[in-house]
């Protein structure tokens, strides 16, 4: 972890309307250098001047190399990041952002691929969308939203040149005679071979989860912004830092990260709650209690990496790579 790439300063260089309550905003090098390539899905963390860093998905081409756009939505709900964001950043503004990072991959070579968005989770496959249309690939695309006053990028969608029988749906279900989509009827429709992606409210997710669970595992991909457990805070293990020589007991009521931290051990993290994959640490010895949505079933079961800030131990004691 002490890997890490440095952070990149970045001008805010436009803020655009884009639907009820989102902007985007649009992150260019001061001198308009290229900045670090990334892939469809990718998100970056934003350092926000109050001390919040906050996770947002990237949803302009890939192939742009002079900007980073994210789209963000005033949460009424919002921990403190995109009240900030809406409230305080200005065009001209200095932010610090990281490094793109890509849970959420899209598989280019997939026979048909597709894409359920729920609100603000269409960002990272309006990204994903563009990336498809730029190779010719097939896709179907169902984006829900309450109403169409609050679908970001609606207009783009509704007017791209789609590949070859690809499709792009939208549903309301706040607008009269709208109702809540039908995820299982949609994905019953499906090819064998289509990847699948979701992204959206925690609902919509549990549905999705549910009606892709016959589904080969490696074709289903979801992608959350809030977690889905509680973090792991009962305490009672020890952790060891290897690299460190040192070890801390963990006491109820703290999460690993928050002992370190706690202890001056100076450590990446961002969201707290295991959704952005910023903190993840390789385990070298004992069985994590995972509670993220970042690893799958498959690297869970694997017990090689662990996201610290949300994830415990189900025995006495973690050695990590720290």
């Amino acid at each position: 972890m002490s890997d890490q790439p440095s952070l990149l300063r970045v001008r805010v260089h436009a803020i655009t309307y884009e639907a009820q309550g989102i902007n985007s905003y649009e992150f260019r090098q001061p001198d308009g250098a290229e900045l670090p390539p990334f892939a469809a899905g990718a998100h970056i963390d934003l350092h926000m001047a109050n001390g919040l860093v906050r996770s947002y998905s990237l949803c302009n081409p890939q192939t742009d190399r002079h900007r980073y756009v994210v789209g963000i939505q005033k949460d009424r709900a919002s921990r403190g990041g995109s009240t900030w964001v809406h409230n305080r950043l200005m065009v001209g503004d200095f932010i610090q952002v990281s490094h793109p990072r890509n849970n959420f991959p899209l598989a280019e070579d997939a026979a048909s691929t597709l894409l359920v968005a729920g609100g603000i989770g269409i960002t990272p496959l309006f990204c994903m969308v563009q990336r498809l249309v730029s190779i010719g690939r097939k896709f179907h695309l169902v984006y829900c939203a309450r109403t169409r006053q609050e679908a970001a990028f609606r207009a783009a969608l509704e007017t791209v040149a789609l590949p070859a029988g690809s499709k792009i749906e939208f549903n309301w279900d706040g607008e009269p005679g709208g109702k809540l989509l039908d995820i299982g009827a949609v994905v019953n429709t499906l090819a064998p071979g289509t990847h699948v992606y979701c992204c959206g409210p925690l609902p919509m997710l549990g549905a999705f989860e549910t009606a892709t669970a016959s589904l080969p595992r490696d074709n289903v991909h979801v992608e959350y912004f809030t977690a889905k457990d509680a973090p792991a805070a009962e305490g009672g293990f020890t952790v060891v830092l290897a690299k460190a020589g040192k070890s801390f007991q963990i006491a109820p009521g703290k999460t690993i990260l928050e002992t370190l931290l706690d202890a001056g051990i100076p450590l990446p993290s961002s969201c707290l709650e295991g959704v952005c994959g910023t903190c993840e640490t390789k385990v070298l010895e004992g069985i994590p209690d995972h509670r993220d949505v970042v690893l799958t079933e498959s690297e869970r079961k694997a017990n090689k990496t662990m996201m610290i800030c949300c994830s415990g131990c189900k025995g006495d004691k973690l050695v990590l790579d720290i």
